[in-house]
């Protein structure tokens, strides 16, 4: 069995992070995205990994997995235009063969191993599994209607009428039958190849399709809140406690704190869960919970709570900050000059609350 990660996508509703920053690589408690999913597939026993990358992020994503700590055989599959989920198989089919594939896309966050999933379809008797979950919105996702035994009756990609709650995840296992679905359909409205065109194409032809409904969390990560709601779950759940730089007689480290190598913490109070990168300055601060800080950060007389701040940002002489995305290299300060102006330098897509 193989994999195909899907990288591509211009990441439009997490503007303007994306715009220099493919959205999987987008940091969930200091780790990018795409990295909780290659750990998720390492779980699994499979070895051959193709990437779906786009021509304007494709060398991030490559760059980002050159360590490569799973011991995978990586394939990188170039996908011109984002056409849709089915256009990306399609695109890989020379890589995938007549193998059985797990696709997953590279900016979903579950709270539970994929094994039970994979060894379920691979016990046979199906032609797909798709992993679903109850969401109070169905109306924004793809939506399966199952049978009390879990099989798909049928799909439908963003109703205004839905048939369940039950929303695809984006996590799917497929035969080399979807292949030949895939050449049956024709894009949608939108102009693009659905997965869910496809799959209900193979329920057309009497195939079986079968349904995994998750149990524990799911984070799309492709908004703002989004991604602060997966780091909150991410730093309640994983995040042990482990100081590695310096912190003064005068601060407070309380909680599940991990703080990398040469960070300095002065005259500051911090209460878990946090995560801290490398080299970070913190001085005359209050850290609350849920934030993570990426390395090389500079944060003084500032309050920060429930944030996502990424590396070399800068927070000075802000009475507080909270449910907020810091970009990389950019700063936020106050101008002790003049208190009651606001000097802005803000890009497209940018969103200030004051």
């Amino acid at each position: 069995m193989k994999a195909l990660v899907l990288c591509g996508g211009k990441g439009t509703r997490l503007r303007p992070l994306t715009y220099t920053l493919p959205k999987q690589l987008v940091p969930v408690a200091n780790r990018p995205i795409l990295h909780y999913v290659m750990e998720q597939i390492q779980s699994a026993g499979i070895k051959e990994v193709g990437i779906i990358i786009a021509p304007e992020t494709g060398e991030q994503i490559k760059a980002s997995l050159i360590e490569n700590p799973w011991g995978f055989d990586f394939a990188f599959i170039l996908q011109e235009e984002p056409k849709g989920l089915a256009h990306a198989v399609k695109v890989a089919q020379d890589f995938l063969g007549d193998k059985p594939f797990l696709m997953y896309l590279g900016d979903n966050l579950i709270g539970e191993s994929i094994v039970p999933f994979v060894e379920e379809f691979k016990a046979g008797g199906v032609d797909s599994l798709i992993l679903l979950k109850e969401v109070e919105d169905p109306r924004m996702f793809g939506v399966a209607e199952v049978d009390s035994a879990g099989h798909v009756r049928r799909l439908v990609e963003k109703p205004k009428v839905p048939p369940s709650n039950l929303a695809l995840v984006g996590i799917y296992l497929f035969s080399p039958l979807i292949h030949e679905a895939i050449a049956e359909i024709k894009p949608s409205f939108r102009g693009e190849l659905e997965i869910t065109d496809a799959i209900q194409r193979l329920l057309d032809k009497g195939r079986k399709v079968k349904s995994f409904v998750l149990k524990g969390w799911w984070l799309d990560t492709g908004k703002k809140d989004d991604l602060l709601a997966a780091n909150c779950v991410v730093l309640d759940e994983w995040v042990q406690r482990e100081i590695q730089g310096e912190v003064d007689e005068a601060s407070q480290v309380t909680g599940r704190v991990s703080m990398g190598p040469g960070t300095k913490v002065e005259r500051s109070v911090i209460r878990g869960p946090v995560v801290i990168g490398e080299g970070t300055m913190i001085t005359d601060a209050f850290i609350g919970p849920f934030t993570s800080i990426g390395g090389h950060c500079v944060i003084e007389n500032t309050a920060v709570e429930h944030a996502v701040i990424l590396d070399g940002a800068r927070l000075a002489g802000i009475e507080r900050i909270e449910d907020s995305v810091i970009g990389k290299g950019a700063v936020v300060r106050t101008d002790r000059a003049n208190r009651r102006a606001l000097r802005l330098m803000i890009g497209d897509d940018s969103e200030v609350v004051l």
